[in-house]
């Protein structure tokens, strides 16, 4: 998906700017300057270590995610780009080192992608990239990060089931979940109750729920 900044937008056309009341429209623009930020320390990082910043993702995603999910058909959606891209930086990463090739058994041409020996280390120093955000967030009281996290669950979900976000790994998408999606949630794999703070985003255990999208 292609990415856009909007700065210029609400500068250039102001008679469309949003009421300086619009709620949503400040929402929205603080998120596209979150995202700015994220990329730009990306991209600090990748400078540093002579790889681009999809391939950084990739590394952190296929480190911390199970092997089905670790391949390029998955990690195109995940990241929302074509399987051209995916494939020309896993090609990249191969021969750097950083992640090799587990093939099929059954088919030569599909495999799982698994970190290396020298791809683990690297992920420890490429991890840090988001600290200044942990730094900051830090400062926030429990109750309002918990706050946060609920709206963000909520919109990242409904964003979900507009086809907006591609992959979804979280509690509201889960068989296993049952709740209102307000203040009453369960997870009969667990079974167990769950706060909002317990709410996942991306759950290692989770199993798509049947009739809803991914």
């Amino acid at each position: 998906m292609a990415h856009f900044n909007l700065d210029w937008y609400f500068t250039i056309v102001p008679d469309q700017q949003p009421n300086s009341l619009d709620l949503e429209s400040k929402i929205f623009n603080g998120i596209e300057r979150l995202s700015e930020a994220l990329k730009s320390l990306l991209w600090d990082k990748a400078k540093i270590h002579g790889i681009s910043p999809i391939q950084i993702q990739i590394l952190l995603f296929v480190d911390s995610h199970s092997t089905h999910l670790s391949n390029v058909s998955h990690l195109a959606k995940e990241f929302n780009v074509t399987k051209a891209t995916i494939s020309d930086a896993v090609r990249v990463l191969v021969t750097k080192d950083l992640l090799q090739r587990d093939y099929s058994p059954t088919d030569s041409r599909r495999y799982d992608l698994l970190i290396t020996k020298k791809g683990s280390g690297l992920v420890k120093e490429l991890s840090l990239f988001a600290t200044p955000f942990m730094e900051e967030l830090s400062h926030f009281s429990r109750k309002e990060l918990t706050g946060f996290f609920e709206t963000l669950s909520k919109l990242i979900y409904r964003l979900n089931q507009r086809n907006v976000i591609q992959v979804q790994r979280s509690c509201f998408n889960c068989r296993y979940y049952v709740g209102n999606r307000e203040n009453k949630h369960h997870c009969n794999l667990l079974q167990t109750k769950l706060r909002n703070h317990e709410l996942r985003l991306d759950c290692p255990e989770f199993e798509q729920k049947i009739g809803e999208g991914s």
